[in-house]
């Protein structure tokens, strides 16, 4: 029962992952077939560009068709490395072409997006505001890419000091479904400069997650999307369907084990 400064009965929190967070989406669609519908959403990075397209209206497995023929250079461009390797303005072209609403406050579902503000060092949440400078800025990884400017504020990638928003949205929800799309694995890694700064994120990343896991009342963690390279945005299916089989995998082992989903 939702006491009073809860205004809402379910809420997603979905981390960031990069190429991996095309696996929100099918843990989502494995969530809503589930009757696990969220009232609010709150995202870092990739898990801030899942969220937006469902809250703007989409259900999980139709925003593939948005993605459906991009490629990785179509939705950046590579730049004489100043403050980044790459910049995100088709990125947030892309954003405006496909989203129907253009602004935070007004999308079908509320939806929380997580960055750093890179200038004073702390974690933002946007609440309002416009979206394709707002999603550009909690995806936009230092080093690949350059710092979003947002009046005057550069921003960076939210997951640097939150990278599974839980305790974002556990004041407002009754229950907070977790998915986390970046577990940490021993896989291998490029030694170059980009292989090498990934690698440093991720162990970063990992690091400030543990701390979330205690506000959900569900977590799903998919250990089985190893191997896919950050710009392979053709493989945004395959990664789809990796998330929703793990999803009702452990969604059946739950029920088997407790004879129910939540904690």
């Amino acid at each position: 029962m939702k006491n009073d400064k809860q205004k809402y009965n379910i809420g997603y929190a979905l981390s960031g992952g990069f190429i991996k967070g095309f696996a929100h989406l099918g843990v989502m669609q494995a969530l809503l077939e589930h009757g696990i519908r969220p009232d609010i959403i709150s995202g870092v990075s990739a898990g801030a560009l899942a969220g937006v397209f469902y809250a703007d209206g989409n259900e999980p497995y139709k925003v593939l068709d948005f993605f459906s023929g991009h490629k990785f250079q179509d939705l950046t461009k590579l730049v004489i490395p100043k403050v980044g390797l790459f910049e995100l303005g088709e990125f947030q072209e892309f954003l405006k072409s496909n989203l129907k609403a253009q602004k935070l406050e007004d999308l079908k579902t509320p939806l929380i997006v997580t960055a750093t503000d890179l200038d004073h060092g702390k974690s933002v949440q946007f609440r309002k505001g416009s979206i394709p400078e707002r999603i550009a800025a909690s995806c936009c990884m230092p080093i690949l890419f350059a710092p979003v400017k947002i009046n005057g504020v550069h921003y960076v990638d939210g997951g640097l000091f939150m990278n599974l928003p839980v305790s974002i949205i556990r004041p407002e929800c009754e229950k907070v479904v977790a998915i986390n799309v970046s577990p940490m694995n021993m896989e291998k890694y490029k030694m170059n400069i980009v292989g090498i700064a990934l690698r440093s994120y991720h162990l970063m990343f990992r690091a400030n997650t543990y701390k979330e896991f205690e506000h959900c009342d569900l977590l799903i963690e998919p250990y089985n999307l190893n191997g896919f390279s950050n710009h392979e945005l053709e493989k945004a299916e395959k990664i789809f369907e990796l998330g929703y089989k793990i999803a009702c995998e452990q969604f059946t082992q739950l029920i088997e084990e407790k004879g129910k989903l939540w904690k």
